[in-house]
């Protein structure tokens, strides 16, 4: 995996990782094994616990959705971004996307497609979507609690 794009930025208290996803192919898994090599550096991974290895892989999957939602609704994903402290980790992705994603309602479970916005809703503690004014685009963010 090339890491031309991914950049490790120090801020007070907070690690924090971006990795450019524009033009990339194979998106999905480049976010994911990018994602993995951070849980190994702030010490997710290797997981001591079945909760400790539940939380990393609850981190994986909301990569997953975000970066699938943003190829399959958004033209691609621009940017993975992110970051922890000891309590949080907080998951972005942008894209060129107007569109606003919302779990399906209602949910069906057992018809294929659109749980994805649903799997992040259970997974996570919040999520939303941050628009700049003037700016084509949106970043969807998660955050995710840590393991304890």
């Amino acid at each position: 995996m090339g890491t031309e794009g991914a950049t490790a930025v120090p801020s007070e208290g907070r690690q924090v990782r971006r990795l450019r996803l524009d033009g990339e192919s194979g998106v999905v898994p480049l976010a994911r094994d990018f994602t993995r090599q951070a849980l190994y550096a702030w010490g997710w991974l290797p997981a001591a616990t079945a909760d400790q290895r539940a939380a990393a892989e609850d981190v994986l999957l909301v990569v997953s959705e975000l970066v699938t939602n943003a190829c399959l609704h958004a033209e691609g994903p621009d940017a993975l971004f992110l970051s922890c402290d000891n309590k949080v980790i907080r998951i972005e992705v942008s894209d060129r996307g107007t569109g606003q994603p919302a779990p399906r309602t209602p949910h069906r479970a057992g018809r294929p497609g659109g749980h994805g916005m649903f799997i992040v809703q259970r997974l996570c503690l919040d999520w939303g979507v941050v628009r700049t004014p003037g700016v084509s685009g949106k970043t969807v963010w998660a955050e995710l609690g840590a393991p304890a």
